[in-house]
């Protein structure tokens, strides 16, 4: 079978990598010794034949009949076409053995190329005017005849033994040229690329279009096609000699079978990664034992070496087979995709090989590097030299976020924590003294003595103001924990109290004061306490005592807890109505109860009641204070006993710019006198005494004016916003009196932002029932913080 010698070679990879160009050229030297091998094995006994020419006609139908048989005949043809191309043109020696081999590769490996790209069939037809016509054709074409069967005329043996030696040994040196040439192009291809690019494209280009010759070849000669059949054997018969010179340069006249395709490889899809080697499985090839009906040669695994034999000891004997070649190991094959020329369209479903596996890498990963490399490497530029500068600056970089970011938080903090509440401060004297000098008093001569202003303070004492007998005075205490429990109010009259034996028994009593009540009359509360109070009944004290505790002794708890409440601590009572001697105060103790129960508006009213009429009393009772009708005064309660002498318990009321001024006194221990009720009118005399000089002296002095600055608003930020007095501030005392002067709120909050002119507080002098107040008011408008206040606020 006449077919164009095929030179593979892959084409070159546009990147360039070294390693596929290394695949490639081991592949094209392993199809290069592939197709040696199967020449040495094709070199099979030739019967003899008949010097009769085979018509074409004959050699058509042969072919159609039985096309597989015809290929032994078609090794030995290519043979001997080789070794006669190189005697007549030592120019294309070396090109024709290559060709040839690749042929003859084609022709043996039928089927096992599958793998490989399709090609086009390239057969040149020999010209009918060719002068040189050789033996070696017509055996060829005798030997197909004989097989198929057509009776011949056998040639000596001897005659075709030396021929077949000739044309192993040419078809050796050619395979050896063609293996040295094709390293030689790779080596050079490889070291110097540039150089060498124009001709190896070139070479590609013949080589593609050679091999798809190869293939359409080999095709024609699987498939029982008569045409295809036909025209194999009329090449066979016209002679090799002309086809192979006339494979890359036909001379005129000559014909061509069919038509010649340009094929242009596909670029190869490059390796993404340079440590990955594509494996491809190696090409599966027909076992010669289907195709010849010999046994199958040694796989290429199984081959260590290659025999190349110089003469073949059984060349004519038709009994022996030659040794199948010994090949070399193969080396890993790439094979490039399919090729598609100009009007040759790609066989449908038909894809390229898939490599098997890539080959993992065997590297091992590096410990990680430090960032700075690591970011130098990512960027190409290697990392700057460490220097104090640059650390400085790089801390700089690295801390100036982390600043920012704290600051913005704190600034968002500040903002948002609550604002603190505004105080008022007092700018003006916080304390104003009154003129004149000091207050002389009129004390008694003897006992002990105290004065208080409601409201302004003590105006003064006299004597060792320590813990003395109280006698009746005790019955204040008494009424102050009965109102307490037991709270009236204006024209109220309280619960019904019923007189017990015991209270009529205690009114029988003649060495006390008691009041004339009997035994299951009901009384009110205030009618109680006017029993008390007024004529100072004892036995109404008693009575009341245990109508509220159930006892005496829990009565007098609770009165000694009711006089620790009111900072009394120089008082001890004993008993409710004071009869004990062992019931003790002193002036300054009994001073804060008085002005504790004279809050009370019906106590205040029994304790100024100089005569009463109760009902269920046949007589008309008598206030033993015989001083109630004097101007001013106002109660308290009087007290007189052996061990006590006269004591009274006193109130007053004075005039001061239009307004009633209370005043409080007590009196004790006045022994003037050889009978209770002379010691008792001594105390009541020297009593009303202070009362007038303290009416004369206590007066008013104006503290503060209208529109005086006395203070400002202070915002918790640092802002100050001043207050004025709304009105004047005047004070209540004597001369030489020194009072506090206060500025409050009232009781309100203070806002954190007013217009000008509201009132935010007050300015305040003394305490109690004689508290004197002036508003104050915003001078400016008070605004509130502002945000760079709240941001630089500590506090």
């Amino acid at each position: 079978m006449d077919q164009a010698t095929a030179v593979f070679r892959a084409p070159r990879q546009e990147d360039g990598d070294s390693r596929l160009r290394a695949a490639v050229a081991a592949w094209v030297d392993q199809e290069a010794d592939d197709a040696v091998g199967e020449a040495e094995g094709a070199a099979k006994p030739v019967r003899a034949a008949g010097d009769q020419s085979v018509e074409p006609g004959e050699g058509k139908g042969k072919g159609e009949a039985d096309a597989s048989p015809a290929e032994p005949a078609s090794e030995d043809d290519a043979a001997d076409t080789s070794a006669k191309s190189e005697e007549s043109s030592s120019a294309a020696e070396t090109e024709a053995a290559e060709n040839k081999a690749a042929a003859t590769k084609a022709a043996e490996s039928k089927g096992t190329e599958g793998a490989e790209p399709d090609a086009t069939v390239a057969a040149a037809k020999p010209s009918p005017a060719e002068p040189e016509a050789s033996a070696e054709p017509e055996a060829a074409a005798k030997a197909e005849d004989a097989e198929a069967g057509k009776p011949e005329v056998d040639k000596p043996e001897t005659d075709k033994v030396p021929a077949a030696k000739a044309s192993a040994a040419k078809a050796s040196e050619a395979r050896e040229a063609a293996g040295a040439r094709e390293a030689s192009e790779v080596r050079k291809a490889s070291e110097a690329r540039e150089a060498s690019e124009a001709r190896e494209a070139s070479e590609t280009r013949k080589a593609s279009e050679t091999r798809e010759a190869s293939s359409g070849a080999r095709k024609a000669s699987e498939a029982p096609k008569g045409d295809e059949t036909r025209e194999v054997a009329e090449g066979r018969k016209s002679g090799e000699a002309g086809a192979v010179e006339g494979a890359d340069k036909p001379k005129a006249g000559d014909g061509v079978d069919h038509p010649t395709a340009v094929f242009k490889a596909p670029k190869p899809p490059a390796v993404d990664q340079p440590t990955a080697m594509l494996k491809l499985p190696a090409p599966q090839r027909e076992p010669e034992a289907e195709r010849t009906g010999e046994p199958a040669p040694e796989r290429a695994a199984e081959r260590t070496s290659q025999f190349v034999p110089l003469r073949s000891d059984d060349a004519g004997t038709g009994t022996q087979k030659p040794a199948a070649p010994v090949r070399r190991p193969e080396a890993p094959k790439v094979t490039p995709p399919p090729s598609v020329g100009f009007g040759a369209a790609s066989a449908p479903g038909t894809t390229g090989p898939v490599p098997d596996r890539a080959e993992r890498t065997r590297q091992q990963p590096l410990p990680p590097k430090p960032p700075l490399d690591l970011l130098a490497e990512l960027t190409n530029t290697p990392p700057p030299a460490q220097t104090a500068v640059r650390s400085t600056v790089r801390r700089f970089k690295i801390w100036t976020p982390l600043v920012l970011l704290l600051l913005v938080v704190l600034a968002v903090v500040q903002i948002m924590r609550p604002l603190p509440d505004p105080k008022l401060t007092l700018t003006s004297s916080a304390t104003f003294s009154f003129d004149g000098g000091t207050l002389d008093l009129p004390w008694p001569a003897e006992g002990q003595s105290a004065v208080a202003v409601d409201g302004v303070g003590t105006i003064g004492t006299h004597g060792e103001q320590k813990p003395a007998p109280l006698a009746s005075v005790a019955k204040t205490m008494t009424a102050y924990v009965i109102l307490k429990g037991h709270p009236i109010s204006g024209k109220q009259e309280g619960d019904k109290i019923t007189v017990d034996q015991q209270a009529e028994d205690d009114a029988k009593k003649p060495d006390e004061s008691t009041a004339p009540i009997r035994k299951n009359q009901q009384f009110t509360e205030k009618q109680m306490l006017e029993l008390l109070m007024i004529p100072s009944g004892n036995n109404a004290a008693r009575l009341l005592a245990r109508w509220d505790a159930g006892s005496e002794e829990a009565f007098i708890a609770k009165m000694n807890d009711a006089a620790k409440s009111l900072g009394m601590t120089n008082t001890t009572y004993t008993d409710p109505s004071g009869l004990k001697e062992t019931t003790v105060s002193t002036p300054t103790d009994q001073l804060k109860l008085a002005q504790a129960v004279m809050q009370n508006d019906v106590f205040r009213g029994i304790v100024n009641t100089p005569q009463i009429k109760i009902p269920g009393i046949d007589s008309m009772i008598y206030n033993n204070n015989t001083i109630l009708l004097k101007p001013g005064v106002s109660g308290i309660k009087t007290g007189s006993s052996t061990p006590a002498g006269g004591n009274l318990l006193w109130a007053a009321d004075t005039i001061v710019d239009g307004k009633n001024q209370r005043i409080y006194g007590v009196v004790m221990g006045q022994r003037t006198g050889t009978t209770l009720d002379a010691k008792l009118k001594a105390a009541i005399n020297n009593s009303y005494t202070l009362i007038k000089s303290v009416q004369n002296a206590v007066t008013s002095a104006t503290v503060v004016k209208k529109g005086d600055v006395v203070g400002y608003v202070d915002d918790g930020l640092g802002g100050k916003t001043p207050l004025v007095a709304a009105k004047d501030l005047k004070a209540v005392g004597w001369p030489g009196l020194k009072v506090d002067v206060t500025l409050g709120s009232g009781g309100k909050p203070v806002p954190h932002s007013a217009k000008a002119g509201d009132v935010v507080g007050e300015l305040s002098i003394g305490s109690g029932n004689g508290k004197l107040t002036a508003p104050v008011q915003l001078k400016t408008a008070l605004a509130e913080p502002g945000v760079g206040d709240k941001l630089t606020r500590l506090g």
